[in-house]
């Protein structure tokens, strides 16, 4: 060893034996900092699903390859970081001697050609995501960019990290091509030996270049060990247990998509029956209130951007950005982590938990941060300003695009859970329809005896349950189904066809209530607990006697679809649940509908959030309408698993839109720059917001909006009467 080797030797450990120490700070405190949060006992269950996921989702970049070029250099990225630490391991060796190399496998030509390889590769990669993130900073003209609000500082560190160390990496192979102690043939490090041609021979060229490596890379843990909310370098560690952790594995959609999770105290299912606020946890009031996989999501947050990029609010103008809701909460809660690692926070009835002694010595940033409620406007220091949380139409257009499986609508809904039911705070307007589903058992408010008016001037009878016990399938009509005048056309339209088919249904009239989709989206957990138990139990009666499988529904509106199949379960009711468009797909397909007439003139199909996105129902639809219209059916360019929401969901439909564009305005005006004359949706609630938008636009004589089974029936029965033009609905 020679005087420079005892040079870069030492350094090299020194700078190497600081990096660890603060970073098993860093980890020691991140650790500290999610067990704050509430348990989550489920998060542990079938962990062969949990790894397989991971692993596919990882190793294969099944949600980032949906980004084309992005998502490719990212995948180089990644798999250079893990497999060309190894290269970082060897250069431990390559400071002590000029010649040195990983034991064993150091010497193997196919380990020199993979490195190789994976080194240009990465190179390349990294090279993508630099132009990638200049062309889109925040700063440039022309509209918000994704990074808009992300720490552009750490991004670009993170970056100039990675090249500098695949630099390095091919320095080392070349001083040792140029000394002529490099172990692989031409053939297979092309790219060094190239560098080599260049480079002078130098005995100490190695080592030097090596120790230049090690102190770029344990730079590197230091700021981040400093930094331990930087995200964009902390996820390449916490997107696998982030992923791992998941709410449903198996689930080939976004984990937070679907049902949401059930209102929990303490890791449990809340009964309300016994439930009591002054010793169960009703929603999030303070951030640790979250579940631990909830503080594990904030701390994984890339700062990408991607959810904020496809979020409905974001792109009208609203105040909402996920990813700046994820990352304010995230800085909340390390801030406030010193006050509650102490013993610090407030019980369920306000009461401080901590004593005096406890708090003396407290930073008084980290008290200050403990005194902000969770929920505020700036002037009461909120880390969450309302209009962020109201703006939310939990489309899941977030949950859908985040690499990292981030669970955002079921962290903004437990927050909704705590302003409604505890605080009764919320945007006026929807206190209307709350009391409606409380009192009529539906949002309108309309009679509860008129559920079945739909069915006047039909030329076949419909039929009820209790009034027949032979029907394959139960028509859940749904409340704008049966009082609002645009759905009604629907749900006749899925009559008749049903009819036609020689389908056996029934419905149950005056017997059915609202779903209780908009009460749980808004948050009172109370009223969709109350409502869902009522249909539950109406719908076990109606099955009485049934195996699951023969347990039928088919549902026009996809919030109920999502409601009764996905999330009665978590009430005791099994049912085999299905859309309208799927089951109609499947008549037309076994030809007991065939459509004789194609209806012509241009049709474009928007993706209802809560079909496509939420449950990944694509295809159906559209078979159905291939099989009616004439010709092609024109996509937006929004369309399916990123199709964009009209603005009602969330029970976002009965409260007023102040801020910015209108959503519906913004997805109306792609729909009609495809030049379609006809939207088709499959969703009544779309139905309303397209129709309203059209509208707006003063486009009604132009375009039309109208639910896929309408245009089905129309090229099924070219003569059966249509009733002219949509008109208004009754309310909201």
């Amino acid at each position: 060893m020679g005087s420079v080797q005892i040079v870069t030797t030492i350094l090299a450990a020194a700078i190497t034996a600081v990096a660890v120490w603060l970073a098993v700070r860093a980890v020691m405190k991140m650790t500290a900092v999610i067990r704050l949060g509430q348990p989550a006992p489920e998060r542990f269950s079938d962990k062969g699903a949990r790894t397989r996921t991971m692993l596919v989702e990882t190793a294969g970049h099944t949600r980032m390859l949906k980004w084309g070029v992005v998502g490719a250099a990212h995948w180089f990225v990644m798999v250079g970081f893990i497999v060309l630490s190894l290269l970082v391991l060897e250069a431990y060796f390559e400071v002590v001697t000029p010649t040195g190399g990983l034991p064993i496998i150091g010497h193997w030509t196919v380990f020199g050609l993979a490195t190789e390889i994976i080194t240009v590769l990465g190179l390349i990669g990294i090279l993508v995501l630099m132009v990638i993130r200049l062309r889109n900073r925040p700063t440039r003209p022309g509209g918000r960019s994704r990074f808009t609000g992300s720490t552009m500082w750490q991004g670009y560190f993170v970056e100039w990290i990675v090249l500098l160390v695949l630099i390095f990496g091919l320095l080392i192979r070349g001083f040792k091509v140029a000394t002529d102690h490099f172990e692989y043939p031409l053939w297979a490090t092309p790219v060094s030996h190239a560098v080599g041609a260049v480079l002078p021979d130098w005995s100490d060229g190695a080592s030097v270049a090596a120790l230049i490596k090690i102190a770029i890379s344990m730079t590197w843990l230091i700021v981040i060990s400093l930094n331990v909310t930087m995200g964009v370098a902390w996820h390449r560690f916490l997107a696998f247990p982030n992923i791992f952790f998941k709410r449903e594995p198996a689930k080939p959609a976004g984990s937070g998509l679907g049902a949401l999770r059930p209102m929990t105290s303490q890791g449990k299912p809340l009964d309300f029956e016994e439930a009591d606020p002054e010793k169960d946890q009703f929603g999030v009031a303070h951030v640790e209130q979250f579940s631990w996989k909830g503080l594990l999501d904030f701390s994984t947050c890339t700062e990408c951007g991607r959810c904020q990029s496809q979020c409905p609010a974001w792109n009208t103008g609203k105040p909402l950005s996920p990813k700046l809701l994820v990352l304010s909460l995230r800085d909340h809660a390390y801030a406030k982590a010193p006050y509650l690692l102490a013993g610090g926070g407030k019980d369920l009835t306000g009461e401080e938990k901590a004593t005096q002694a406890q708090l003396a010595h407290l930073d008084v940033l980290a008290l200050a941060e403990a005194d902000k409620p969770l929920i505020g406007t700036a002037e009461e220091g909120g880390v969450i300003d309302p209009d962020v949380l109201w703006s939310c139409t939990t489309c899941g257009a977030c949950v859908e695009q985040c690499p990292v499986d981030i669970e955002h609508v079921d962290h903004i809904v437990d927050m909704r859970r705590y302003q409604v039911l505890i605080e009764s705070s919320f945007p006026s307007e929807a206190g209307v329809m709350l009391r409606n589903l409380e009192n009529k058992g539906n949002p309108w408010g309309a009679p509860q005896n008129t559920r079945e008016d739909w069915t006047k001037g039909l030329d076949f009878e419909v039929p009820r349950v209790g009034e027949v016990d032979d029907f394959e399938y139960l028509f859940w009509v749904g409340c704008a189904g049966a009082f609002e005048d645009r759905a009604k056309k629907t749900t006749r339209a899925v009559a008749t066809l049903l009819n036609e088919a020689g389908v056996k249904f029934a419905i149950l009239g005056e017997g059915e209530t609202c779903s209780g989709d908009p009460a749980r989206r808004i948050g009172n957990e109370f009223v969709f607990q109350m409502l869902a138990q009522q249909n539950v139990e109406t719908l076990n009666e109606a099955f009485e006697g049934r195996d699951k499988t023969k347990r039928k529904i088919v549902a026009t509106c996809p919030h109920c679809f999502n409601t009764l199949g996905n999330e009665y379960g978590q009430l005791g009711g099994e049912f085999e649940v299905v859309h309208h468009t799927q089951l109609l797909a499947h008549l037309v397909a076994t030809g007991k509908l065939t459509p004789v007439q194609p209806v012509d003139g241009g049709v474009t199909y928007h993706d209802p959030c809560y079909l496509g996105r939420h449950n990944r129902i694509f295809a159906a639809p559209r078979e159905v309408l291939g099989d009616a219209i004439e010709g092609d059916l024109t996509e937006m360019p929004r369309n399916s698993e990123r199709s964009f929401c009209c603005g009602a969901g969330g029970a976002r439909m009965w409260m007023e839109e102040k801020i910015g564009k209108r959503i519906n305005v913004d997805r109306v005006e792609e729909a009609m720059a495809t030049g379609a004359k006809t939207v088709a949706v499959g969703c009544p609630f779309c139905s309303t917001m397209l129709n309203d938008g059209v509208n707006g636009k003063g486009a009604g004589e132009q375009v039309e909006v109208i639910d896929v089974a309408s245009v089905l029936l129309r090229s099924v029965k070219p003569e059966q009467p249509q009733g002219g033009k949509e008109t208004a609905p009754i309310g909201g």
